[in-house]
């Protein structure tokens, strides 16, 4: 059992099966684009291996805000269905951990939608606690940028 970055396609496109898991939204033939493009923004993705095969992947990036110190923020963490209840997120969520240490993160955070009551307890099993909640309204994205109000003063 090995947990390795994903930099090349194939090890990309070898992540998707776990993060469909969490992400079913995405298309398989997109999957190695968006990546690409979020990488561009800082994301990585971590592939936990057991056997040659990716079994569990995480999303994350390193941030920094004026709220809060430098840290990880984990954007996807997913396990194959056939791999649950094996530890594969712990060995995961253990190495972000490893991973922020390294980076000189503050501390590890994550979104979680409110309907994964058993990925909350596994959080907190873990030792993440929770400290906030997230707020969001959905925008029109139809509004063309030249209807936007200028920033400049």
């Amino acid at each position: 059992m090995i947990v390795e970055l994903a930099v090349t396609d194939a090890q990309v496109d070898a992540c998707y099966p776990a993060m469909r898991e969490l992400r079913p939204h995405i298309d398989a033939q997109q999957f190695v684009s968006i990546v690409r493009d979020l990488q561009r923004d800082g994301y990585m993705l971590a592939a936990l291996i057991v056997d040659g095969r990716v079994t569990a992947v995480a999303g994350f990036r390193i941030k920094r805000t004026l709220f809060c110190d430098t840290f990880l923020y984990v954007d996807d963490l997913a396990t194959l269905s056939t791999e649950q209840s094996k530890g594969r997120g712990k060995v995961l969520l253990n190495w972000l951990r490893e991973y922020a240490g390294a980076a000189h993160c503050a501390d590890i955070r994550l979104d979680s939608g409110l309907q994964r009551i058993d990925a909350h307890r596994f959080y907190e099993r873990n030792g993440l606690e929770s400290t906030a909640l997230h707020f969001r309204e959905i925008l029109d994205r139809r509004v063309p940028w030249s209807a936007l109000p200028s920033l400049a003063t």
